[in-house]
């Protein structure tokens, strides 16, 4: 097992990129669990160098969001890292990705204004401006990022095409837990009862899979079924939102919708908020 080389300041990080071939960047906050490492796998199939961000990005998170107790541990980061064969982990300061005030950001758009964007004002601006960032500093040939943020991933997409930015983004099938629930960072929050409640999230996606061949108003309804349900439980599971949306646009499908989509869920357990989803083809 080789330990992989860290880099802390942007100059470090444009001396190494000289001649490191092709590489795959993982964007990641940290906290890495069985998700990650999938992301990491994929990224090994698609170049020579797999590089990994590990930056807490103050950008993307509200005034009333967990920034301050978002978990970090940096030592056992790396420590996943060095067991997955990663080369290089670029884990930079606030200070030195934000060296001054960031005056120009990037929007997502009409495609940031929906489901997370709508509940979280401002954060996919966050997700754009640092992985915008990530890709000047980085300059990969691939990046990674999975699809359990599957409107993230969407975005980052669009961002790519829009902007003609030479990098290609692959995205990597959602990691789920032996229960179901899928891997997540936030998980750590969750009580013994908080987690069984949670696994309502996936019940509630796998339900909706099931329903599929009834059509987009068949899914919801198979799918809320399953989230009522669980709102009357304890501790309730309280629905943020729940939406079939087109892969592409992630705007509301009609009806009578043929073509992928995905069905997004994203709700409160305890003080915890969960997001997970599902692709599917009608």
């Amino acid at each position: 097992m080789t330990e992989p080389t860290v880099v802390r300041t942007v100059a470090e990080l444009r001396r190494l990129r000289q001649g490191t071939g092709r590489t795959a960047l993982v964007p990641t906050m940290g906290a890495l669990h069985a998700g990650h490492r999938n992301l990491i796998a994929t990224a090994r199939e698609h170049a020579d160098t797999v590089l990994v961000s590990v930056f807490v990005n103050p950008l993307q998170f509200g005034p009333n969001e967990d920034y301050d107790r978002y978990p970090r541990d940096l030592d056992t980061d790396l420590a996943v890292c060095a067991e997955e064969g990663v080369d290089v982990v670029f884990a930079p300061s606030v200070a030195e990705m934000y060296p001054e005030e960031q005056i120009v950001t990037l929007d997502a758009g009409r495609m940031g204004k929906v489901l997370e964007g709508a509940t979280r004002p401002g954060f996919f601006e966050g997700v754009l401006t640092v992985v915008s960032k990530l890709f000047h500093l980085v300059t990969p040939d691939v990046a990674v990022f999975g699809q359990k943020d599957a409107q993230q991933l969407a975005i980052v997409r669009r961002m790519t095409r829009d902007l003609a930015m030479p990098v290609t983004v692959v995205g990597a099938a959602t990691v789920r837990e032996n229960d179901g629930l899928a891997t997540a960072s936030r998980n750590v929050y969750l009580t013994e009862r908080e987690r069984a409640s949670a696994l309502a999230l996936s019940r509630a996606l796998l339900a909706g899979a099931d329903a599929s061949v009834t059509g987009p108003v068949g899914i919801r309804d198979a799918a809320r079924r399953v989230l009522d349900e669980a709102a009357a439980g304890e501790p309730p599971v309280v629905l943020d939102y729940l939406a079939l949306v087109d892969a592409h646009t992630f705007t509301e499908v009609p009806d009578d919708y043929r073509g992928e989509s995905v069905l997004s869920v994203a709700a409160w357990v305890g003080t915890t908020r969960l997001i997970d989803n599902v692709p599917l083809t009608l």
